[in-house]
């Protein structure tokens, strides 16, 4: 298995394993972190490598990766000061070709913890247990994230599509 060759130090085993994680975590990493994805991306690579050893179940390797990724891409996305939380339309058919502009620029508006939530509940479909626990948070915090972040994404979707 690639976890446990890599976690021995097998240089051709950790490029397989970075291989195959890698699109994983910069799906994470995109809607929170935003224009610094990259770097929220490299850092939780980083962070894998440097902990791969601590890693007892290789059959959980993506759930450890998911709960680094978070991490990582809020810490990068608070860091970079970019986050202009702002009060957030109908989405536009899946075909129109702006949707993912819009959507991102949507996005930047909310505070990288209300994106965080969204990822984990409306993209990965986890339980709001389950984001508290991967975020660290209680339930009740991730209920009111969950709440501002979907209300203030509808607010900025209306607001991007009524001024487009």
């Amino acid at each position: 298995m690639t976890v446990l060759a890599a976690q021995r130090g097998d240089a051709i085993a950790m490029h397989e394993l970075l291989d195959e994680i890698t699109p994983y975590v910069q799906r994470l990493c995109g809607p929170i972190a935003l224009h610094d994805a990259a770097d929220a991306t490299q850092e939780t690579l980083m962070v894998v490598l440097r902990r791969l050893n601590t890693l007892r179940e290789p059959a959980a390797l993506f759930g450890w990766v998911r709960m680094i990724s978070i991490r990582e891409a809020v810490r990068v996305a608070r860091s970079a000061s970019r986050a202009m939380p702002a009060d957030l339309p109908d989405l536009p058919a899946a075909d129109d070709v702006e949707l993912a502009t819009d959507i991102t620029d949507v996005l930047r508006r909310l505070a990288p913890e209300q994106r965080a939530v969204l990822v984990l509940r409306d993209i990965e479909g986890f339980s709001e247990e389950r984001a508290a626990e991967l975020l660290r948070i209680p339930t009740g915090t991730v209920r009111s994230r969950l709440f501002r972040a979907r209300r203030n994404f509808r607010k900025a979707w209306l607001t991007e599509r009524t001024t487009s």
